[in-house]
């Protein structure tokens, strides 16, 4: 599937894409402590590569440049058993990279099966020192480290993970320790000014390379990998939307069997492109719902409500819940408590209306594969725990319904292009992000009706210059944000002391790092002309440059 800009998104429930039910799980879990049953995973693939993660912030990267090749991958624990993994019909194995030094007492290592399955390996930069290490070669630290740009040459010129590339080539190194002596059979391939052994291979189709083929950095990688994927381990390109889309559309068939579903709609890709999965699988089996939480931007609601009706012809109930969110919001200004809050209003408005629909068996979820990958994370020894992401949780014990999650082995950029393959129409595939809270974490302090319509009013205005100017689809998000301050200005000829409005508009590939977007000056100077004339109560306008880290995404 081509590479698409666009990816999951960032924090806890304020990143969600959707506002559906998978955008407050986590708080179901934290009022219940109960998990949902899981559905078992999509096999849109005959053939897998694993990822074996040792806590590189690159494995998700490597996974991404394996799936563009249209080759299915999922990522798993460094110490998985082979159990857990012999029915993906593995056809290679990657080690990814990762903080520890194999030499330190409690490094993490690879279970014996990956050497002895015969299956091509390929150890990157910490998963080639690993490698090395546990085939009886010596690892030590490095007398210079090498971060950056370096060049690698080629010892022999017939390696076919090198194949139909040059004799020498730049790669992105980031490494303190040295292979200083092969294991038995291997030899080195490749050398730089740092590493005399920066490749390194044997018979077995088992390969070590010292630098990071996966990053933009290394501007052979893409080709690298491929040679691995294509010539070493044999794969072909399978991994398709069509063929995810036709054994999707089976798998969703025989897990409901003649039960009844029920999915959240909100407008995003997510929630989007599984429910049209799931309606093309059990037709009116599937029930939509719609939560008009009152948080949504000027005319969504409508917009939603018309687009979905237009285009996926399910059945869909609307709620509008706008005075219950309200309600419940007056006076709350701490946004851990808005999110509570949202989350708890939203599930008892679900459930009230799932109860209407009589028997429920199934809940469908845009659950995505960065989800699970940093659900799994959260389990591992080896990386950090990024987030707890809603849609891995559960619900109350009492709904006791089983997820249909025809999405959760997606990027996100896969699932835009099976929205396509779909038939979904690209405001809706390529529609940005937006917070699950909606608005409520866009507005500073208490929310208010009066702020809500302020702030639709100045995110209208940026929202109808970003398109104007064909800018739409080159951000990752772009929005305003109603800040608590106040400023002293002048309309006229008189003093005023109203709002200030912060635009926040920025880039990313997958939204765990982001950029601020270099907007050009005059829409810059456009939209905050517009706001401060058209936007009652707001008198200044200003620009968020702040990136991620250390800022984040929202302001809330």
């Amino acid at each position: 599937m081509p590479e698409d800009s666009n990816l999951t998104t960032n924090r806890r429930i304020a990143a969600s894409d959707d506002l559906e039910v998978s955008a407050y799980l986590e708080i179901a879990q934290e009022l219940s402590g109960q998990r949902l049953d899981q559905s078992e995973p999509i096999e849109a693939h005959q053939e897998t590569l694993l990822v074996l993660d040792f806590g590189s912030q690159y494995s998700r990267l490597i996974a991404r440049r394996i799936r563009e090749a249209h080759v299915y991958c999922e990522i798993i624990p460094h110490d998985a058993p082979w159990e857990t993994v012999a029915d993906l019909n593995p056809k290679g194995i990657i080690l990814s990279g990762g903080p520890a030094s194999v030499y330190e007492d409690d490094a993490p290592l690879a279970p014996a099966w990956v050497f002895e399955s015969g299956l091509p390996v390929l150890g990157i930069c910490y998963g080639m020192q690993a490698m090395v290490h546990q085939l009886g070669g010596k690892v030590n630290a490095g007398a210079k480290r090498e971060f950056g740009h370096a060049v690698i040459h080629q010892n022999a010129t017939d390696f076919p993970l090198f194949d139909g590339l040059p004799a020498s080539m730049p790669v992105w190194m980031s490494h303190g320790d040295q292979v200083t002596e092969l294991p038995p059979g291997f030899s080195a391939l490749a050398f730089s000014d740092n590493s005399p052994m920066a490749v390194l291979g044997d018979d077995n189709k088992r390969i070590g390379i010292q630098f990071h083929p996966e990053v933009v950095h290394t501007p052979e990688g893409k080709a690298i990998i491929q040679n691995f994927l294509y010539g070493i381990c044999g794969c072909h390109q399978l991994w398709t939307p069509g063929n995810f889309v036709a054994e999707a559309i089976e798998s969703i068939r025989a897990q409901v069997g003649d039960g009844k579903v029920i999915c959240a709609l909100s407008g995003g890709v997510d929630s989007a492109v599984a429910a049209t999965l799931v309606h093309r699988a059990v037709g009116d089996q599937l029930t939509c719902i719609f939560v008009d939480n009152g948080l949504m931007r000027r005319e969504e609601p409508e917009r939603v409500r018309a687009t979905f009706e237009r285009y996926l012809k399910v059945n869909l109930a609307y709620v509008d819940a706008a005075e219950h969110f309200l309600g419940a919001l007056k006076g709350v200004v701490d946004p851990e408590r808005k999110r509570k809050i949202i989350g708890e209003e939203f599930i008892r408005v679900f459930e009230e209306e799932a109860a209407r629909l009589g028997q429920v068996d199934f809940l469908t979820q845009g659950t995505l594969y960065p989800d699970v990958i940093e659900s799994k994370t959260s389990e591992s020894k080896v990386s950090a725990k990024i987030k707890t992401h809603h849609n891995v949780g559960g619900l109350p014990e009492h709904m006791r319904l089983s997820l249909v999650e025809p999405l959760r082995y997606l990027f996100k950029d896969e699932v835009r292009e099976v929205g396509l393959e779909l038939g979904l129409p690209e405001e809706m595939v390529f529609r940005q992000p937006f917070p699950g809270p909606g608005l409520a974490i866009r507005v500073m302090g208490d929310v208010t009706i009066e702020k809500l319509e302020t702030l639709r009013a100045a995110d209208w205005v940026v929202m109808d210059e970003v398109k104007a100017n064909d800018l739409y689809r080159e951000l990752w998000q772009s929005f305003a944000v109603l800040t608590e301050s106040r400023t002293v200005g002048v309309s006229g000829d008189y003093r005023t002391y109203d709002h200030v409005v912060a635009i926040r508009a920025v880039t990313s590939d997958d939204a765990m790092t982001a950029d601020w977007a270099r907007l050009p000056y005059d829409v810059l100077a456009r939209i905050s002309n517009r706001i401060a004339n058209e936007v009652p109560n707001v008198n200044r306008v200003v620009y968020d440059i702040t990136s991620k880290p250390p800022g984040t995404i929202e302001w809330e």
